[in-house]
C-alpha cells in the first residue's frame, strides 16, 4: 500500500534534481531588448484574443516563432563547443596576464557567433566573434593581479545572445587550473655579506659589500649597496663620479636566503619582506651564484640559473605570512645565511630587517 505514494515522490525528487543539474549547466536570462519584445508579444496576444483580429493572430504567431527560433539557435550555438585554456607559467604581481582560449566547434551543425568567455574571480573577459562548423577560434583575456599568491581556476562560462539578442544563454564548463602570481623581484636592496652580522632596513642605502672579496678584476661605477671601502678614490676624483674596485667572487658560494614569515598578514611589512627575498634570489641568479631558500615549510635546495629562480618564486608565491609561522631553520650554519625578517633575529650571518615604516616606502624613495 505504501509503494503507490512513494512513486510520485521519487518522480518529484528526480524532476527537481534534473532541473537543478540543467540549471547549473545551462542558464537563460532576458536581455533588455528580449524583455521588451516578450512583453510586446503578450500584449499582442491579449489584443488578438479580445478582438479576434486575424492579422493580430498572424503577428502573434510570427513573434512566438521569432522567440522559439532565437532560443533554439542560441542553444545550438554553445551546446557543442569545447574549450581549452592556455595560461602562462606564471606572472609577476602588477603585470598583465594574457589567457588564451581555444574554442572548438567540431560537433555542432551551426556556427557559433558572438560568444563571451568569463571565469569566476577574473576581471577580464574574452570574446569570440565566430567559430565555424568543424573549426577553431582563439580568444584572449587580459588580467592583472595586485597581490601575489595562487589563484585557483575552476569553471569557464560561455554565453551568447545569438542570433537576435533576445536572450543571454549561458553554459558552464569545468576546467580546473591555477594561476601563479610571483612577488616582485626588482627591489633595490643592499647586497648581503654572510658572516658580517650587518643589519639594515630593506630599501635604505646603507653601507655593505656586494660580496666577499676575491681577486681584483676591474673598476666600475658605484651602485647602491656597494661597500664604500672599495671606492677607488684616485679614479673617482679624475672622473668626478664614484668608482669602485670589483672583485671576482667565489661562484661556488651558495647564498642561503632565510625568510621569517612571522607577522601580521593584514600589514604590508610581510609582503615587502617576501619581495626583498625574491630580489635577493634574482640578484644571485643574475650573478650566476648558487642560492637556496628557507621560508617556513617551503624549502628550495641550492641551485642556480633561471630554473632555480622560478622554483624560489613559486615557493614565495605560496608562502603565507602568519603570526605563528615557523622560524626558518636552515640545514647549514645560520652564520653563513642571510635572514630577511620583519623583526630580526640574532645568530645569522647577515640580516635585512623590514621595518614597519619601510614597508610602506617605495624602493626608489
Amino acid at each position: 500500500m505504501s509503494s503507490a505514494p512513494a512513486a510520485p515522490m521519487r518522480a518529484a525528487r528526480w524532476l527537481r534534481g534534473t532541473w537543478r543539474r540543467i540549471r547549473a549547466w545551462r542558464r537563460i536570462r532576458f536581455t533588455l531588448g528580449g524583455l521588451i519584445f516578450t512583453l510586446g508579444t503578450f500584449a499582442v496576444g491579449f489584443a488578438a484574443m479580445n478582438t479576434g483580429n486575424n492579422l493580430l493572430y498572424l503577428l502573434l504567431g510570427s513573434m512566438l516563432g521569432f522567440i522559439a527560433v532565437s532560443g533554439w539557435m542560441s542553444e545550438q550555438a554553445i551546446r557543442r563547443l569545447s574549450i581549452e585554456r592556455v595560461v602562462p607559467r606564471a606572472v609577476t604581481v602588477g603585470q598583465e596576464l594574457r589567457i588564451t582560449y581555444r574554442v572548438s566547434n567540431g560537433l555542432s551543425k551551426i556556427p557559433a557567433v558572438a560568444v563571451e568567455i568569463r571565469e569566476y574571480g577574473l576581471p577580464g573577459t574574452a570574446f569570440v566573434a565566430h567559430v565555424p562548423i568543424g573549426g577553431r577560434s582563439l580568444a584572449r583575456s587580459q588580467n592583472a593581479f595586485v597581490r601575489r599568491g595562487i589563484y585557483p581556476l575552476g569553471t569557464v562560462t560561455l554565453s551568447t545572445a545569438f542570433p537576435f539578442g533576445l536572450f543571454q544563454k549561458e553554459r558552464d564548463l569545468a576546467l580546473p587550473g591555477e594561476i601563479i602570481v610571483w612577488p616582485r623581484a626588482d627591489r633595490r636592496v643592499p647586497m648581503p655579506v654572510a658572516g658580517s652580522g650587518r643589519r639594515a632596513v630593506a630599501g635604505s642605502p646603507v653601507p655593505g659589500a656586494a660580496g666577499h672579496r676575491g681577486e681584483y678584476r676591474s673598476l666600475r661605477s658605484y651602485r647602491v649597496g656597494d661597500d664604500p671601502r672599495d671606492i677607488h678614490w684616485r679614479s673617482s676624483a679624475r672622473l668626478q663620479d664614484p668608482v669602485i674596485r670589483e672583485y671576482d667572487r667565489d661562484g661556488a658560494e651558495t647564498r642561503w636566503i632565510c625568510l621569517d614569515l612571522r607577522g601580521d598578514p593584514e600589514r604590508d611589512a610581510g609582503e615587502v619582506a617576501i619581495e626583498v627575498a625574491a630580489s635577493l634570489a634574482a640578484d644571485a641568479a643574475a650573478e650566476s651564484r648558487p642560492f637556496a631558500l628557507i621560508a617556513g615549510a617551503h624549502v628550495v635546495p641550492p641551485g642556480e640559473g633561471a630554473g632555480q629562480l622560478e622554483l624560489v618564486l613559486d615557493a614565495l608565491a605560496r608562502a603565507d605570512v602568519e603570526p605563528e609561522a615557523p622560524f626558518p631553520a636552515p640545514p647549514v650554519d645560520p652564520g653563513i645565511c642571510v635572514l630577511v625578517s620583519v623583526g630580526g633575529a640574532a645568530g645569522f650571518g647577515d640580516a635585512l630587517v623590514v621595518g614597519a615604516d619601510a614597508a610602506l616606502e617605495d624602493e626608489d624613495a
